[in-house]
């Protein structure tokens, strides 16, 4: 028997066509000198708000401390007042407390000078009670 005539697969003339073996992604997004021009660009911009907004700041801090300073003397007037007022309600106070001792003058100072000396708040308050001396101490201070 005869050996069937088998036709064997063969490469075409000239061999096959170069085999496609490399990835080809499409380009995505902005170039490296494009975004590092952005980064610098979104830094520039960010400094110069900050430097607008700090002599925003600057200003607004002057107008605080320029009312402060011109409201300073109606608050040092009004403590003043505040503070006469109380030690001439202690002096009434000591004159009645102390009417029947002999020799007793009311409000003579324990100091041996002629100066002013602001009182302090435990000598304003000595004569009240005792939440009036803590509220003035610590004011809203409960409530932190």
């Amino acid at each position: 028997m005869a050996a069937p005539k088998v036709k064997q697969d063969m490469a075409p003339p000239g061999g096959y066509g170069p085999v496609d073996y490399k990835r080809h992604l499409p380009r995505r997004g902005l170039s490296g000198y494009s975004l590092f021009a952005l980064g610098i660009g979104s830094l520039l911009l960010g400094y110069y708000t900050l430097i607008k907004w700090n002599r925003e700041r600057r200003r607004l801090l002057i107008e605080d401390l320029e009312a402060r300073i011109a409201l300073m003397p109606l608050l040092q007037a009004e403590s003043d007042r505040r503070t006469l007022r109380l030690l001439r309600q202690n002096l009434d106070e000591e004159a009645k407390i102390m009417k029947d001792v002999p020799g007793w003058k009311v409000g003579e100072s324990l100091f041996h000078t002629d100066r002013w000396v602001p009182p302090t708040l435990d000598e304003l308050y000595y004569l009240r009670p005792a939440a009036e001396l803590d509220n003035e101490k610590f004011g809203l201070q409960y409530y932190v």
